[in-house]
Protein backbone atom coordinates (compact mmCIF):
# COMPACT_ATOMS: atom_id res chain seq x y z
CA UNK A 1 0.00 0.00 0.00
CA UNK A 2 2.89 2.34 1.10
CA UNK A 3 4.73 1.29 -2.49
CA UNK A 4 1.71 2.17 -4.39
CA UNK A 5 1.19 5.61 -2.27
CA UNK A 6 4.40 6.58 -2.64
CA UNK A 7 4.72 5.66 -6.67
CA UNK A 8 0.96 7.45 -7.32
CA UNK A 9 3.09 10.68 -5.48
CA UNK A 10 6.23 10.40 -7.47
CA UNK A 11 4.20 9.74 -10.73
CA UNK A 12 1.53 12.65 -10.01
CA UNK A 13 4.76 14.66 -9.06
CA UNK A 14 6.24 14.32 -12.95
CA UNK A 15 3.22 15.09 -14.45
CA UNK A 16 2.33 18.43 -12.72
CA UNK A 17 6.46 18.92 -13.85
CA UNK A 18 5.40 18.28 -17.31
CA UNK A 19 2.30 19.92 -17.16
CA UNK A 20 3.66 22.83 -15.65
CA UNK A 21 6.90 23.14 -18.46
CA UNK A 22 4.05 23.06 -20.97
CA UNK A 23 2.14 26.14 -19.85
CA UNK A 24 4.94 27.80 -19.41
CA UNK A 25 6.12 27.38 -22.87
CA UNK A 26 2.96 28.25 -24.33
CA UNK A 27 2.67 31.66 -22.23
CA UNK A 28 5.75 32.92 -23.37
CA UNK A 29 4.42 32.45 -27.14
CA UNK A 30 6.88 34.12 -29.86
CA UNK A 31 9.49 36.92 -29.39
CA UNK A 32 9.22 40.23 -30.78
CA UNK A 33 11.77 42.19 -32.28
CA UNK A 34 12.71 44.64 -29.56
CA UNK A 35 14.89 47.18 -31.46
CA UNK A 36 14.24 49.70 -33.93
CA UNK A 37 15.98 48.92 -37.70
CA UNK A 38 15.25 46.46 -39.98
CA UNK A 39 15.82 42.52 -39.43
CA UNK A 40 17.84 40.22 -40.80
CA UNK A 41 19.01 36.36 -40.81
CA UNK A 42 22.58 35.04 -41.21
CA UNK A 43 22.42 31.19 -41.74
CA UNK A 44 25.70 29.85 -39.70
CA UNK A 45 26.64 25.76 -39.75
CA UNK A 46 22.76 25.00 -40.55
CA UNK A 47 21.64 27.79 -37.45
CA UNK A 48 18.99 30.60 -38.28
CA UNK A 49 20.29 33.93 -36.30
CA UNK A 50 18.84 36.90 -36.06
CA UNK A 51 19.48 40.12 -36.67
CA UNK A 52 18.89 43.48 -36.59
CA UNK A 53 20.68 46.71 -39.25
CA UNK A 54 20.38 50.26 -38.29
CA UNK A 55 21.74 53.48 -39.31
CA UNK A 56 23.39 54.81 -42.47
CA UNK A 57 25.03 52.17 -44.75
CA UNK A 58 27.32 54.45 -45.34
CA UNK A 59 28.76 55.45 -41.41
CA UNK A 60 31.18 53.14 -39.95
CA UNK A 61 30.23 49.17 -39.29
CA UNK A 62 29.58 48.77 -34.94
CA UNK A 63 28.65 45.19 -34.01
CA UNK A 64 26.70 44.45 -30.22
CA UNK A 65 26.86 41.24 -28.98
CA UNK A 66 24.91 40.80 -25.98
CA UNK A 67 26.24 38.57 -22.91
CA UNK A 68 25.61 35.58 -21.67
CA UNK A 69 22.56 34.61 -19.09
CA UNK A 70 19.32 33.30 -19.42
CA UNK A 71 16.87 35.48 -21.37
CA UNK A 72 19.69 37.26 -22.90
CA UNK A 73 19.32 38.44 -26.31
CA UNK A 74 20.09 41.87 -28.42
CA UNK A 75 17.20 43.33 -26.48
CA UNK A 76 19.84 44.07 -23.68
CA UNK A 77 21.17 46.69 -26.11
CA UNK A 78 17.73 48.48 -27.02
CA UNK A 79 18.72 51.54 -24.91
CA UNK A 80 21.36 52.37 -27.03
CA UNK A 81 20.82 51.05 -30.77
CA UNK A 82 18.68 54.00 -31.97
CA UNK A 83 21.15 56.77 -30.41
CA UNK A 84 24.23 54.98 -31.99
CA UNK A 85 22.72 54.71 -35.23
CA UNK A 86 22.94 58.27 -35.78
CA UNK A 87 27.01 58.08 -36.24
CA UNK A 88 27.12 54.21 -36.72
CA UNK A 89 25.95 51.29 -39.21
CA UNK A 90 24.57 49.07 -36.29
CA UNK A 91 24.25 45.55 -36.21
CA UNK A 92 22.99 44.12 -32.94
CA UNK A 93 23.04 40.44 -32.92
CA UNK A 94 21.09 37.55 -30.89
CA UNK A 95 23.74 35.15 -30.37
CA UNK A 96 23.11 30.96 -31.66
CA UNK A 97 20.84 29.82 -28.76
CA UNK A 98 19.48 32.90 -27.64
CA UNK A 99 17.11 35.36 -28.71
CA UNK A 100 14.92 35.13 -31.92
CA UNK A 101 17.53 32.88 -33.07
CA UNK A 102 17.50 29.30 -33.61
CA UNK A 103 18.37 27.12 -30.27
CA UNK A 104 19.50 23.71 -31.64
CA UNK A 105 20.52 20.90 -28.69
CA UNK A 106 24.21 21.48 -29.04
CA UNK A 107 27.28 21.65 -26.15
CA UNK A 108 27.50 25.04 -26.62
CA UNK A 109 31.30 26.15 -26.22
CA UNK A 110 33.61 29.48 -25.84
CA UNK A 111 35.24 28.11 -29.53
CA UNK A 112 31.79 27.83 -31.03
CA UNK A 113 30.85 31.56 -30.14
CA UNK A 114 34.38 33.05 -31.04
CA UNK A 115 33.89 31.54 -34.68
CA UNK A 116 30.32 32.64 -34.55
CA UNK A 117 31.50 36.50 -33.88
CA UNK A 118 34.23 36.08 -36.21
CA UNK A 119 32.23 34.28 -39.15
CA UNK A 120 29.23 36.78 -38.86
CA UNK A 121 32.29 39.88 -38.46
CA UNK A 122 33.71 38.94 -41.66
CA UNK A 123 30.63 37.76 -43.56
CA UNK A 124 28.19 40.62 -42.78
CA UNK A 125 29.73 43.64 -41.46
CA UNK A 126 33.16 45.71 -42.99
CA UNK A 127 35.80 46.07 -40.40
CA UNK A 128 33.76 46.59 -37.80
CA UNK A 129 34.03 48.65 -33.74
CA UNK A 130 32.57 45.01 -31.99
CA UNK A 131 31.02 46.15 -28.82
CA UNK A 132 30.94 42.85 -26.59
CA UNK A 133 29.32 42.63 -22.99
CA UNK A 134 30.67 40.31 -19.98
CA UNK A 135 31.88 36.91 -21.44
CA UNK A 136 31.16 37.87 -25.14
CA UNK A 137 33.76 39.97 -24.35
CA UNK A 138 36.07 37.10 -23.72
CA UNK A 139 34.52 35.23 -27.36
CA UNK A 140 35.03 39.32 -29.20
CA UNK A 141 38.99 39.15 -27.91
CA UNK A 142 39.12 35.09 -29.58
CA UNK A 143 37.64 36.05 -32.24
CA UNK A 144 40.02 39.21 -32.59
CA UNK A 145 42.91 37.43 -33.06
CA UNK A 146 41.86 36.48 -37.16
CA UNK A 147 39.34 39.31 -37.94
CA UNK A 148 40.12 42.68 -38.80
CA UNK A 149 37.96 44.57 -36.08
CA UNK A 150 38.17 48.30 -36.13
CA UNK A 151 38.10 48.51 -32.37
CA UNK A 152 36.90 46.64 -29.55
CA UNK A 153 35.00 47.86 -26.66
CA UNK A 154 34.49 45.22 -23.83
CA UNK A 155 31.66 46.10 -20.85
CA UNK A 156 32.88 44.22 -18.25
CA UNK A 157 34.49 41.44 -19.60
CA UNK A 158 35.44 37.76 -18.21
CA UNK A 159 36.84 34.47 -18.74
CA UNK A 160 35.69 32.84 -15.30
CA UNK A 161 31.88 32.98 -14.41
CA UNK A 162 32.03 29.44 -12.70
CA UNK A 163 33.62 26.49 -12.06
CA UNK A 164 33.58 23.68 -14.63
CA UNK A 165 30.57 20.94 -13.75
CA UNK A 166 29.84 19.28 -16.84
CA UNK A 167 27.06 17.50 -15.10
CA UNK A 168 25.02 20.87 -14.58
CA UNK A 169 24.98 21.04 -18.13
CA UNK A 170 23.77 17.45 -18.54
CA UNK A 171 21.20 17.55 -15.71
CA UNK A 172 19.59 20.60 -17.39
CA UNK A 173 19.40 19.06 -20.60
CA UNK A 174 17.76 16.23 -18.93
CA UNK A 175 13.48 16.72 -20.57
CA UNK A 176 11.69 16.52 -17.17
CA UNK A 177 13.49 17.09 -14.14
CA UNK A 178 16.03 19.53 -16.43
CA UNK A 179 13.33 21.60 -17.97
CA UNK A 180 11.90 22.11 -14.33
CA UNK A 181 15.14 23.23 -12.94
CA UNK A 182 15.68 25.75 -15.97
CA UNK A 183 12.65 27.21 -15.67
CA UNK A 184 12.92 27.84 -12.13
CA UNK A 185 16.39 29.31 -12.77
CA UNK A 186 14.53 31.58 -16.03
CA UNK A 187 11.70 32.30 -13.39
CA UNK A 188 10.70 36.01 -13.12
CA UNK A 189 12.06 36.18 -9.69
CA UNK A 190 15.34 34.88 -10.47
CA UNK A 191 15.51 37.10 -13.52
CA UNK A 192 14.79 40.48 -11.65
CA UNK A 193 16.77 39.45 -8.32
CA UNK A 194 19.86 38.65 -11.46
CA UNK A 195 19.23 42.44 -12.43
CA UNK A 196 18.82 43.48 -9.17
CA UNK A 197 22.03 42.36 -7.86
CA UNK A 198 24.19 42.28 -11.11
CA UNK A 199 22.62 44.27 -13.50
CA UNK A 200 21.56 48.04 -12.49
CA UNK A 201 22.37 50.04 -9.62
CA UNK A 202 19.10 51.32 -8.84
CA UNK A 203 16.22 48.44 -9.08
CA UNK A 204 14.30 51.87 -9.86
CA UNK A 205 15.30 51.35 -13.31
CA UNK A 206 14.67 47.86 -13.70
CA UNK A 207 11.37 48.31 -16.48
CA UNK A 208 9.40 45.55 -16.34
CA UNK A 209 8.91 45.04 -19.48
CA UNK A 210 12.67 44.22 -19.70
CA UNK A 211 12.09 41.39 -16.96
CA UNK A 212 8.87 40.20 -19.39
CA UNK A 213 10.97 39.89 -22.62
CA UNK A 214 13.91 38.56 -20.66
CA UNK A 215 11.37 35.83 -19.30
CA UNK A 216 9.85 35.38 -22.89
CA UNK A 217 13.34 34.81 -24.17
CA UNK A 218 14.29 32.27 -21.57
CA UNK A 219 11.01 30.08 -22.73
CA UNK A 220 11.11 29.67 -26.32
CA UNK A 221 11.77 25.89 -27.43
CA UNK A 222 15.69 25.10 -27.03
CA UNK A 223 16.13 28.10 -24.50
CA UNK A 224 18.03 26.00 -22.10
CA UNK A 225 20.67 23.86 -23.84
CA UNK A 226 22.99 27.29 -24.42
CA UNK A 227 22.71 28.18 -20.64
CA UNK A 228 22.77 25.41 -19.54
CA UNK A 229 26.48 25.32 -21.10
CA UNK A 230 26.99 28.80 -18.88
CA UNK A 231 25.43 27.15 -15.25
CA UNK A 232 28.27 24.64 -16.02
CA UNK A 233 31.51 26.68 -16.15
CA UNK A 234 31.83 25.36 -19.75
CA UNK A 235 31.63 28.56 -21.94
CA UNK A 236 34.37 29.80 -20.21
CA UNK A 237 37.90 30.50 -22.54
CA UNK A 238 40.83 28.35 -21.98
CA UNK A 239 42.74 31.06 -21.75
CA UNK A 240 44.10 33.92 -19.26
CA UNK A 241 42.27 37.39 -20.70
CA UNK A 242 44.85 39.80 -19.43
CA UNK A 243 47.60 38.31 -21.16
CA UNK A 244 45.22 37.50 -24.53
CA UNK A 245 44.07 41.55 -24.41
CA UNK A 246 47.92 42.37 -24.22
CA UNK A 247 49.03 40.43 -27.03
CA UNK A 248 46.47 41.95 -28.85
CA UNK A 249 46.89 44.30 -31.98
CA UNK A 250 43.24 45.72 -31.94
CA UNK A 251 42.71 49.15 -30.32
CA UNK A 252 40.57 47.82 -27.35
CA UNK A 253 39.01 50.15 -24.58
CA UNK A 254 37.26 48.81 -21.68
CA UNK A 255 33.93 49.95 -19.65
CA UNK A 256 33.29 49.25 -16.19
CA UNK A 257 30.20 50.08 -13.95
CA UNK A 258 31.57 51.37 -10.56
CA UNK A 259 29.66 49.34 -8.49
CA UNK A 260 29.85 46.10 -10.59
CA UNK A 261 29.88 43.05 -8.25
CA UNK A 262 29.72 40.27 -10.63
CA UNK A 263 33.20 41.25 -12.08
CA UNK A 264 34.09 43.81 -9.83
CA UNK A 265 35.87 47.35 -10.56
CA UNK A 266 39.31 46.14 -9.58
CA UNK A 267 39.13 43.13 -12.24
CA UNK A 268 38.79 46.00 -15.00
CA UNK A 269 41.84 47.89 -13.68
CA UNK A 270 43.64 44.64 -13.39
CA UNK A 271 43.20 44.34 -16.63
CA UNK A 272 43.71 47.50 -17.72
CA UNK A 273 47.13 47.64 -16.27
CA UNK A 274 48.50 44.19 -17.83
CA UNK A 275 47.26 44.92 -20.90
CA UNK A 276 47.75 49.20 -20.94
CA UNK A 277 44.37 49.68 -21.87
CA UNK A 278 42.37 52.53 -21.60
CA UNK A 279 39.60 51.78 -18.41
CA UNK A 280 35.97 53.81 -19.24
CA UNK A 281 33.86 53.98 -15.20
CA UNK A 282 30.51 54.67 -15.23
CA UNK A 283 29.29 56.01 -11.74
CA UNK A 284 26.11 54.78 -10.55
CA UNK A 285 25.91 51.42 -12.52
CA UNK A 286 27.15 47.84 -12.45
CA UNK A 287 27.29 44.91 -15.10
CA UNK A 288 24.95 46.85 -17.33
CA UNK A 289 26.00 50.53 -17.45
CA UNK A 290 25.09 50.48 -21.16
CA UNK A 291 21.18 50.04 -20.19
CA UNK A 292 21.12 52.13 -17.13
CA UNK A 293 22.70 54.98 -18.38
CA UNK A 294 22.70 54.85 -22.30
CA UNK A 295 22.79 58.40 -22.76
CA UNK A 296 26.10 58.49 -20.91
CA UNK A 297 27.49 55.10 -22.23
CA UNK A 298 26.94 56.44 -25.87
CA UNK A 299 28.42 60.13 -24.83
CA UNK A 300 31.68 58.33 -23.59
CA UNK A 301 31.89 55.89 -26.52
CA UNK A 302 32.03 59.17 -29.19
CA UNK A 303 34.55 60.14 -27.03
CA UNK A 304 36.77 57.08 -26.92
CA UNK A 305 36.17 56.53 -30.47
CA UNK A 306 36.83 60.25 -31.57
CA UNK A 307 40.18 59.17 -32.33
CA UNK A 308 39.36 56.21 -34.80
CA UNK A 309 36.54 58.19 -36.94
CA UNK A 310 39.12 60.85 -37.21
CA UNK A 311 41.39 58.65 -39.00
CA UNK A 312 38.92 57.57 -41.09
Amino acid sequence: MKARTVLGATLGTIGGAVLGNRLLKRRAGDLANPLVGIERTYRWRGIETTYTVAGDPTDPDMLLCHGIYAGASSHEFAPIVERLAEDYHVYAVDLPGFGRSERPPLVYSSSLYAEFVRDFAADVTDTPIVVASSLTGAFAVDAADETDFERLVLICPTDETAPERPWVRTLLRTPIVGTTLYNLLASKPSIRYFYNRDGYYDADRIDPEEVQYAWDSAHQPGARYAPASFAAGTLDPDFDLATELAALETPTTLVWGRDAGLVPLRDGRDLAEAAALDLVVIDYATQLPHAEHPAEFVEYLRAELAPVDAND
